[in-house]
């Protein structure tokens, strides 16, 4: 049974104003994330989570840390959206299904056209009107979208992803950091990669991946652990190097082992084609790296 916390009337008086003053956080993370997710998604939903995550801040907050509550407050709040959008599983259930068939067509008359199809084309293929062809494939960029900020927020590599409202300059450094997550993801050992692209990107259980590689989940969420550390230092080596923290042993083995994954990296795609595209998506950069 869980342990029940006494608050006391100061402690309650406290929390109640933390909430009540930082209200329009919730606003501004839920103005941020609503239309990047598809239409089913209910504002109501996404504000409730917000909440929720404004509380557990308010009650969990530590002043003498001095880290300043809307910082705190504004990545627990980020957190709670991204609980509320994975709990409802619309990724692997609707977009997710519906994609991989669109994917798998788009290679078969790719093969067959020697070069993309166009909607019109698909359309034609898959028996659906154009329009729900465009529809379907700005609901898998929304989930892709999901996806990388589920990875970015989950481990170290929080805050490298941009959002919101963004200058063409901004854009373009996003799609750049968004293109080396994706490479960093298909540079990965094969065995680190596969639990990076099924926990985050295809959102299978922890046990089911265990099962799949013959380890207990505690070895699978080491290897998670692992591979988010090889990917913040992946993207540091590449974007800011100076974050990098100094080798013990330059010469040594790991540091050797080191400088090949982010060499690896930093080849898988051409600079400009990083920031004058969205991002390829990440099962198809890893089926091509092998």
């Amino acid at each position: 049974m869980g342990t029940t916390v006494t608050l006391t009337h100061e402690q309650r008086v406290r929390e109640e104003r933390l909430v009540r003053d930082n209200l329009p956080l919730v606003q501004y993370a839920v103005n941020e994330v609503a239309h990047r997710v598809p239409r089913q998604v209910h504002r109501d939903d996404l504000v409730s989570a917000g909440m929720l995550g404004l509380t557990q801040a308010a009650r969990s907050f530590e002043e003498e840390r001095g880290i300043p509550f809307d910082r705190y407050a504004s990545r627990r709040i980020h957190g709670a959206l991204l609980d509320e959008l994975r709990s409802r599983d619309w990724a692997s259930r609707s977009v997710r299904a519906k994609a991989r068939e669109v994917r798998q067509v788009t290679e078969e008359m790719t093969t067959k056209l020697g070069r993309t199809p166009t909607s019109d084309e698909l359309g034609d293929e898959l028996d659906v009107e154009p329009a729900s062809v465009q529809e379907l494939q700005a609901d898998v960029h929304r989930a892709t979208v999901l996806n990388y900020e589920s990875l970015a927020f989950d481990g170290p590599a929080e805050g490298l992803l941009a959002s919101g409202e963004e200058s063409p300059e901004q854009t373009m450094i996003t799609r750049e950091r968004q293109a080396f997550l994706t490479d960093a993801v298909a540079s990965l050992p094969a065995r680190l990669r596969k639990v990076v692209v099924e926990y985050f990107f295809d959102e299978r259980p922890m046990q089911d991946i265990a099962h799949d590689l013959g380890v207990s989940e505690s070895r699978v969420s080491q290897l998670r652990a692992e591979a988010l550390s090889m990917l913040r230092d992946g993207m540091n080596a590449n974007l800011d190097p100076e974050r990098l923290s100094p080798e013990r042993r330059p010469d040594g083995k790991i540091a050797r082992r080191k400088r090949t994954y982010y060499n690896r990296v930093a080849a898988q795609t051409d600079p400009l084609e990083r920031v004058s595209a969205e991002p390829r998506d990440v099962h198809e950069k890893v089926a091509l790296a092998g």
